[in-house]
């Protein structure tokens, strides 16, 4: 006997599985959300309205806020620690947290700074000594990684060893890739202790951070800094604009890509009779991020700058970077059997171990993740100041990154969370940094401001948890 489908009361939420098996009108899917939101299912909404209510109120108290020139410095400002956010999203999803990951991001920003200053001769660079333990520490990488089954940690730890010793003349995309395969290793070590030892991961981070710093120090000198600016590549990265062509076709290929894949698994659910989202709140998703990419694509192929004989026009080349590294971290954790453990890890580590999921391999696994995303945040940051110094990574790099994912609506007890989070948040973070700079604040007020926005958001997280428990029993 067949049964048919039948509207949920307006006053419950459809359960993800539920879902599959439930037809909704846009009337009852607009109630459905509202009823996860009194549920305590809030996602990235308080961060979304968090930021609305910033851009208003910055752009009244400044006149410079919603400046071209203002706006792309702002994209470029915050996206170095926005992507070290998005590598601490995967860590904070299986209940865990990383406070080395800026440190971290530190070493491989120096690596490749000596790398470039030194022509590719890091043992002329470090000393015969450093230049050692350095080595051994990335074949010890390699070593942890392929007992954890870790292949792609080991891998990269392996081509760093290669870049290292084989003294390849400087280039800057080797310089990059060797800062990718660093932060890698340390993964490797980072996820080893925590996920094979079993240490407390904020013990482990804390020690890591610290002795990463020193690292820093030792490869950088105290008082040193090396310059990377005189690189075209390495100082465009951040620094750079696309063409008013490549800046269209940037949109075109985004927002192109975006409305393909939502209306064709929308359609292709249809299609299956499988029960999806109604399809004008489909359209009217597509139609929203289509507005506002044109819109700021129109925008940031004005001229900004302020001197009339000088053209800066163009997307930032940092846009379609964290773009990128957006997409591939959403396909990784919505779309792959990887993804899928992560967040089965994070809501329940011994269900996970139960259905048959190597809990110990992806614990460690994310750390390798962050610690390779943080590196590519530090080659951002650093093309941003156009040098590293014996504090790359430390200060507030680390408290923003993970203040962007835990505002952005990550929560901080596992399981729930989006790599768009550490974007919203980080977006949040930035905003405020660079509003009250505007507005000529002193450093203590932008860091009580920037701390209590990131106690908010724990606390939201901490409420809506509880709310979520309750409403589940």
């Amino acid at each position: 006997m067949t049964q048919t489908p039948t509207a949920p009361s307006p006053n419950t939420a459809i359960t993800d599985f539920g879902i599959d098996t439930t037809t909704m009108s846009t009337s009852e899917a607009i109630r459905d959300y509202l009823s996860r939101l009194r549920g305590g299912q809030l996602g990235s909404l308080p961060a979304v309205l968090g930021l609305i209510s910033l851009v208003i109120m910055f752009a009244l108290l400044s006149d410079v806020f919603l400046s071209l020139n203002n706006i792309a410095n702002l994209l470029a400002q915050g996206a170095g620690q926005t992507m070290i956010a998005m590598g601490i999203v995967f860590v904070l999803l299986v209940g865990e947290i990383d406070l080395s990951a800026g440190t971290a991001s530190g070493v491989a920003g120096a690596v490749l700074a000596m790398h470039y200053v030194e022509n590719g001769n890091l043992l002329g660079g470090m000393g015969s000594t450093v230049f050692i333990a350095f080595n051994a520490v990335l074949l010890l990488a390699v070593v942890l990684a392929v007992l954890l089954r870790v292949w792609p940690g080991a891998a990269l730890s392996a081509l760093a060893i290669v870049i290292s010793v084989s003294g390849l003349a400087a280039n800057p995309w080797i310089e990059m890739l060797l800062a990718l395969c660093v932060g890698s290793a340390i993964g490797c070590i980072t996820g080893f202790l925590v996920a094979r030892i079993g240490m407390p991961s904020f013990v482990v981070t804390l020690a890591l951070f610290l002795t990463w710093q020193g690292v820093i120090l030792q490869f950088i000198g105290e008082g040193g800094v090396l310059g990377i600016s005189t690189s075209p590549v390495l100082n465009q990265v951040a620094n750079g604009n696309l063409s008013l062509v490549a800046s269209w076709a940037l949109f075109v290929v985004g927002a192109g890509g975006f409305a393909a894949l939502q209306l064709g698994q929308h359609f292709t659910r249809l299609r299956r009779g499988l029960v999806t989202k109604p399809t004008p709140i489909v359209l009217l998703k597509v139609g929203l991020v289509a507005v506002i990419g044109a819109a700021a694509t129109a925008l940031l192929t004005i001229n900004r700058s302020p001197n009339p004989s000088i053209e800066i026009s163009g997307v930032p080349y940092v846009v379609p970077i964290v773009l990128g590294l957006l997409t591939i971290g959403t396909f990784v954790l919505n779309r792959t059997r990887y993804g899928r453990h992560i967040y089965a890890v994070g809501g329940n580590r011994e269900a996970a171990r139960r259905a048959g999921i190597n809990v110990t391999q992806i614990r460690a696994s994310v750390f390798v993740v962050c610690s390779s995303v943080a590196a590519l945040g530090a080659i951002v940051y650093s093309s941003k100041v156009g040098s590293v110094d014996p504090q790359a990574g430390g200060l507030n790099t680390l408290l923003f990154a993970v203040g962007a994912a835990v505002i952005g609506g990550t929560s901080l007890f596992g399981g729930r969370g989006r790599v768009f989070d550490a974007v919203i948040g980080g977006t949040v973070l930035a905003i405020v940094a660079n509003g009250l700079g505007l507005l000529r604040q002193s450093a203590a007020v932008v860091a009580i401001v920037t701390g209590l926005v990131l106690l908010l958001a724990a606390t939201v997280d901490a409420l809506s948890r509880r709310r979520a428990a309750t409403g589940a029993r």
